[in-house]
């Protein structure tokens, strides 16, 4: 005889859910760079007690996205232009090695799922949806990550995940016709399993955001922000750590 399954199997914990609401608002920009999060008013918004929303703010901590400040409180990493800067530093390198790796090891499946990852970039490109524009970038280029099968390289590069997500959608306003021009030239270099040129590609398309994603991050970054400072305010509601101008003003 089957046991009965438990009401709650498979339905996300309370931990896993304020996770997952917390990091999209913070991945759209609704909790800007910078910005307070008072643990009082979000426990009550998402009907969760403090004790999975600390949880859930230690997880994003870990992501790179909350900034938590021992007995002060936590908010939204500020994301400075430095931070911008090594990403990039990291993101050529890895990304790289990736493309290489996935020319070498990736299987049909794997190339027809990166093949879907493209016309769903096109999709939004077309549909001029910024948000999708910036969630199918960043799971093409997770989707390479997976197919060079490389699981040292996966532990590495998937704490950055959330901070590249975030980055795609601040930086939504790139040329997304180029973008969607230079990963179809890296999927076509993967796809004939040319190592070289695929790693090559994806040196350049990273390298070439570079400039225009500093740019933009001298717009909407507070590099002079100080956590402490933020997280001692008592007031409650959204704080005014972070800059109301984010990237669609």
């Amino acid at each position: 005889m089957t046991a009965a399954r438990p009401p709650d199997a498979g339905r996300p914990s309370l931990r896993d859910r304020a996770y997952e609401v917390l990091r999209r608002r913070i991945i759209e920009v609704e909790l800007q760079p910078g910005e307070r999060l008072v643990e009082r008013d979000l426990a009550a918004e998402l009907e969760v007690s403090r004790i999975p929303l600390r949880e859930a703010l230690r997880l994003l901590a870990a992501d790179g996205l909350v900034v938590l400040v021992p007995h002060r409180g936590a908010l939204v990493a500020p994301f400075t232009p430095a931070d911008v800067r090594d990403l990039f530093d990291v993101r050529e390198s890895l990304e790289s090695l990736a493309a290489r790796l996935a020319a070498e090891r990736a299987d049909e499946e794997g190339l027809a799922r990166l093949a879907d990852g493209l016309e769903a970039a096109r999709a939004a490109t077309r549909a001029h949806d910024r948000a999708a524009i910036a969630a199918a970038n960043a799971a093409f280029h997770a989707d390479i990550v997976e197919l060079a099968a490389n699981a040292l390289l996966s532990g590495v590069m998937r704490p950055l995940e959330a901070r590249m997500h975030w980055l795609f959608r601040l930086t939504a306003q790139r040329d997304p016709d180029r973008q969607c021009a230079e990963h179809q030239c890296m999927y076509e270099a993967i796809a004939a399993r040319d190592a070289d040129r695929a790693a090559r590609l994806a040196h350049e398309h990273v390298a070439d955001g570079r400039v225009t994603s500093l740019a933009l991050a001298e717009r909407w970054s507070r590099p002079d922000i100080d956590p402490e400072a933020v997280a001692a305010r008592r007031r409650r509601g959204r704080g005014d750590g972070g800059k109301r101008a984010g990237p669609e003003a």
